[in-house]
């Protein structure tokens, strides 16, 4: 079956809110370490961030799991604040476009709340059977600060 050009166009207002929403729903499973679900909100997206573009469930669940420390509490203990986001959206085409910026804050208890990485996102997506979903996220960070405690291969290195 075909995607989303088949669809009906649908009101704006209501699909900048849903894209909008995906781009929150990100941060919220990185940050509650909700692996598994980042998997499935990428399901059917490219992840491109420093290594080699991954796509599909199982391999997006597997490189945030390799990739992140997680802590007893079951989270990295970052929160990822999204800011400037900004909206392409075409109705007719059931396709939308952002960009956005990130930071990443981290707090430990012997670590102080501080800015950990700051970037950018540009990411597409695409209404399928009525629903926007990720089909590309390339995060592109380039402030990196002390991410020892965050990244596997950074606290290798320490």
């Amino acid at each position: 079956m075909s995607t989303s050009s088949s669809m009906p166009a649908t009101d704006p207002t209501s699909s900048y809110r849903a894209v909008e929403n995906l781009i929150a729903r990100y941060a919220e499973l990185v940050d509650d370490g909700d692996f598994a679900g980042l998997g499935a909100l990428l399901a059917d997206a490219t992840f491109t961030g420093s290594g080699e573009p991954v796509s599909g469930r199982d391999a997006i669940e597997k490189m945030f799991k390799d990739t992140l420390i997680v802590y007893a509490d079951g989270t990295p203990r970052t929160q990822h604040v999204t800011t400037n986001v900004a909206i392409e959206v075409d109705e007719q085409a059931g396709t939308a476009r952002s960009r956005s910026y990130v930071t990443v804050l981290q707090a430990l208890p012997d670590l102080p709340l501080q800015p950990i990485a700051g970037g950018r996102y540009h990411d597409r997506f695409e209404r399928r059977d009525g629903q926007w979903r990720f089909v590309q996220r390339r995060a592109r960070i380039n402030l990196v600060g002390d991410v020892s405690r965050h990244l596997h291969q950074a606290a290798a290195q320490r």
